[in-house]
């Protein structure tokens, strides 16, 4: 079995989770310049089996698409043409970054570590596939 991998895609900075070998457990791996995203997915699964990519879905609070969705949509294009075996599924995100922040004062991080965008980005991906591996985990119930 593959591992499940979530990225968490913005216009600067993209967040990478990854499950482990079982698909049980999410952990963080990466936070690494988005422009270098598709690369490092390529680089990364020629090393690893990955059974599917599961990309943050930017919603806002009235169920519309953000202004992020066109960013998204052309790194999801991309995604697929340099890594076409690989299925790819959106998962919304919304909250991500609020739990993300949530997490990080509860994990008792001081404030200057809390600033730490790439954390934040990396600790949101990891929300998304702990959050999309739970909606799995019911469905098959």
């Amino acid at each position: 079995m593959g591992r499940i991998v979530a990225i968490d895609y913005g216009r600067k900075r993209t967040g990478i989770a990854v499950t482990d070998s079982l698909q049980i457990i999410a952990n963080g791996l990466t936070t690494i310049p988005s422009g270098e995203a598709v690369s490092f997915l390529y680089e990364y699964t020629s090393k690893e089996p990955v059974d599917l990519f599961v990309i943050g879905y930017p919603k806002q609070m009235n169920n519309e698409l953000s202004e992020n969705m066109k960013y998204v949509e052309a790194f999801k294009k991309h995604l697929n043409k340099k890594i076409p075996d690989i299925p790819t599924v959106y998962y919304d995100e919304r909250f991500t970054s609020v739990l993300a922040h949530q997490a990080m004062i509860e994990g008792g991080l001081k404030k200057k570590q809390r600033q730490n965008k790439e954390l934040v980005d990396e600790i949101s991906a990891v929300l998304i596939l702990q959050t999309y591996l739970e909606s799995t985990k019911y469905k098959q119930l």
